[in-house]
């Protein structure tokens, strides 16, 4: 059977070429991107990088001073964008005579404000000094707790203050991410994360178990000393060939 055209000449349907199907449209660019992502390192990596930190600084510790578990969970609270020098200052002297739950209650919030007035926010970190001490004797027989859930549940403490506290005082190996860690976990690549959160729980799944519990306190140092946010002293790195950090200044 032929079908006609009015204005063409008459063709065979049947017998006709059937035409090719197009060819599907390439994906947008970005979707490309987001799916490529940051390059990580592979597990070998990884522990290459630690065993670095590990061998120029085997048992590296937090910059905060305190003298026990309790005056640590204060230092931690205070330190809240600040710096630990500047709390340093403000705590030694105070820590020499205020060591307890209870000799912090004895001291009273406007004594502690005035001990503490050269740190940032000084008025609601002291009262939440004051409320966290009074919980402590109340729910914890003035005991620190040892645990993230029951630490969080303090006036003034979340994860990341839970985290130095556990790992510090107690040798958990908690990861507390900070400006300086977050920073450097996404510049390598090492744990790429948009929230700390996100770094923290990256972290914990690459890191080798002989390295954790020190893990953090490498990289907060790292990012403080070397790694800095406008100029990264690359020359004095030592995963500088291990980092993927495209502005690097070597």
């Amino acid at each position: 059977m032929r079908a006609k055209h009015p204005s063409s000449p008459a063709v065979d349907v049947a017998a006709s070429e059937p035409q090719e199907p197009k060819a599907p449209k390439p994906a947008p660019m970005r979707t490309r991107r987001a799916r490529k992502g940051p390059v990580v390192p592979d597990a070998a990596t990884v522990a290459e990088i630690f065993r670095r930190f590990h061998a120029a600084n085997p048992e590296p510790k937090g910059e905060l001073e305190y003298v026990n578990p309790y005056t640590l969970l204060v230092a931690v609270v205070l330190s809240a964008q600040a710096t630990d020098a500047g709390v340093n200052k403000a705590t030694r002297p105070l820590f020499a005579v205020v060591d307890t739950p209870q000799k912090m209650l004895a001291f009273g919030e406007e004594r502690l404000r005035d001990a503490i007035k050269t740190i940032g926010l000084y008025r609601n970190k002291a009262k939440n000094v004051i409320a966290l001490s009074q919980q402590l004797i109340e729910r914890f027989g003035g005991e620190v707790p040892r645990t993230r859930e029951e630490l969080e549940s303090l006036p003034g403490v979340g994860r990341k203050t839970a985290n130095v506290v556990l790992n510090i005082a107690f040798g958990a190996p908690t990861i507390a991410v900070d400006t300086h860690l977050f920073r450097v976990a996404n510049r390598i690549p090492l744990a790429p994360g948009k929230t700390p959160l996100a770094v923290e729980l990256g972290l914990e799944k690459i890191v080798p178990e002989p390295y954790r519990r020190h893990a953090h306190h490498w990289l907060i140092l790292h990012g403080r000393y070397v790694c800095k946010a406008r100029k990264p002293d690359c020359g004095r790195c030592i995963i500088n060939d291990l980092c993927r950090y495209e502005a690097k200044t070597i």
